[in-house]
């Protein structure tokens, strides 16, 4: 009997390592970043959070510790050479799992290339409104940071939710990467349902404000993209011109927490600094909402070491974690999560649909917080609501917040209803000599208009009284004439028919 309860324990303990034994595959990743650091997702700026994932998923005692991943950098250029990367690498062996390109021209061509190859690519970036369809050509692609799509239902939430009906979509178009386009193409199709207008400049040009400001007229809601110190411009003109008080609101769109997309920052130590602190407080921003927990205090803390290591820090925005650095350490997991189901379930690494349907429609942990994927493939976005709530400080708090996951629009405390209604916009200025004066003609207007149009009534009752006599003592005659002309006609017709 003790040798029977011996072996069962035998048999538990070794059936035991074989059950948690982690799951085991070399994968070749390519990823696929600019070198450029002007890009806020070039390489020294997303390669450490791509090796602080790969540290934390092959970590001893991990659900994912055998995996061991070769990654393998080339250059993106925001137009081929992520394509010819792919190509020319495939001659020797195709990668697994492709990350990036980020740029939405260079991300079209190799989507392309790479669902027709069934090899799944995970980006934060590609996200313009034309990659949303999945079915064909962009099946492999899963978007780890949240589309410009995603984004405009905060402003469709936010214009339900306040009433309002139009809107003027400003921004600067700069021929190249094109990400204001973009950014406000997804705001255009996803209010298709509100009254919505569009103008451009191009980067190039002068900023034509008094243009700008006339087409500002006659919409509730003015959406902007484009670099700070423009819409700063756009801002101090449209304050000076009245329309900071109550006529519209303003908004600006920042995703990346960079200032060449327009931060809401006033301040330029100039003699226009006051007026702009003012014109602001009619101006808020749209961003991506921050859930801190303690890990991603960490990871902000590793970024930082690196980019002072890549002697990056003399540039703006270089210390912070951006939506791109965070979606890339998130990728890593995202695929690592749904490789290892997929190999569960007895599938490959070379799957590389089953694995891109099991990134899809479903929620996971990330660095910063919850990450949720849509049926689509596309991730989820919260997005805050920021607006100046001290006028005299100029300083900006978050007022409401937007949930992707479940279309909830979320004000704050700090939200201020006044600071969101249209106040100004049915109030006429008033001209006090030129009111009274076309007072006075309108009312004289009014008398001459009535005595003409007397008369004019006066002389019609006697023309159709006299007309009617006339047409009383012509009936008889005219009657008698026209049956004769009647039968005349009728005889030619039968006349005729019957030569016929």
């Amino acid at each position: 009997m003790s040798c029977l309860i011996t072996l069962c324990v035998y048999f538990l303990s070794v059936l035991s390592a074989v059950m948690t034994k982690p799951i085991t595959e070399d994968i070749d990743v390519l990823v696929l970043l600019p070198h450029n650091n002007t890009y806020l997702f070039s390489y020294d700026r997303v390669s450490p959070a791509i090796f602080y994932a790969q540290r934390a998923l092959e970590a001893d005692g991990g659900p994912y510790s055998g995996f061991r991943f070769n990654i393998h950098f080339e250059k993106s250029d925001c137009v081929n050479d992520a394509l010819f990367a792919l190509v020319d690498g495939s001659c020797r062996q195709k990668p697994d799992l492709i990350l990036g390109p980020v740029c939405e021209y260079e991300a079209a061509a190799l989507v392309r290339l790479a669902s027709h190859w069934n090899i799944p690519v995970v980006s934060a970036g590609a996200l313009a409104a034309g990659f949303r369809s999945k079915s064909g050509e962009y099946a492999q692609l899963t978007r780890i940071a949240p589309s410009y799509l995603k984004m405009a239902e905060t402003f469709t939430a936010m214009f339900e939710h306040l009433h309002w009906k139009s809107a003027l979509l400003l921004y600067e178009d700069d021929k190249q990467e094109r990400n204001c386009y973009f950014t406000l193409e997804g705001v255009y199709h996803q209010m298709s349902d509100y009254h919505v207008r569009l103008y451009t400049f191009f980067q190039e040009d002068r900023l034509d404000t008094d243009d700008v400001l006339q087409n500002i007229q006659d919409a509730e809601a003015v959406i902007m993209c484009m670099g700070a110190d423009k819409i700063r411009e756009i801002m101090l003109a449209a304050h000076r011109r009245g329309l900071t008080s109550g006529n519209c609101l303003f908004f600006n769109i920042e995703l990346f927490n960079a200032s060449s997309y327009g931060n809401g920052s006033w301040k330029r130590g100039d003699k226009y600094d006051n007026d702009a602190r003012q014109a602001y407080a009619s101006l808020s921003t749209v961003t991506l909402l921050r859930t801190v927990k303690p890990e991603f205090e960490n990871f902000s803390k590793e970024m930082r070491r690196s980019s002072e290591k890549a002697g990056l820090l003399h540039c703006d925005d270089c210390g912070s974690v951006n939506m791109f650095v965070e979606g890339f350490h998130d990728a890593m997991l995202l695929y690592a999560i749904a490789l290892h189901e997929a190999m569960k379930n007895g599938y490959n690494k070379k799957n590389g649909t089953e694995i891109t349907a099991h990134m899809w429609n479903r929620t996971f942990e990330g660095v910063a917080g919850q990450v949720s994927m849509d049926v689509n493939g596309d991730r989820n976005g919260d997005f805050s609501l920021m607006a100046m709530t001290n006028v005299e400080a100029g300083t900006y708090e978050a007022v409401a917040n937007y949930f992707g996951a479940n279309g909830t629009f979320q004000l704050l405390p700090a939200f201020n209803a006044e600071r969101f209604t249209l106040t100004g916009r049915h109030k006429e200025p008033v001209d006090i000599n030129k009111s009274c004066g076309l007072g006075v003609s309108a009312l004289t207007g009014v008398i001459v208009g009535a005595v003409l149009g007397t008369a004019l009534l006066i002389a019609f009752y006697f023309f159709r009284k006299n007309y009617r006599i006339t047409i009383e003592r012509r009936t008889h005659s005219e009657e008698v004439n026209t049956r004769k002309h009647r039968q005349l006609r009728e005889d030619s017709i039968r006349s005729n028919f019957s030569a016929a």
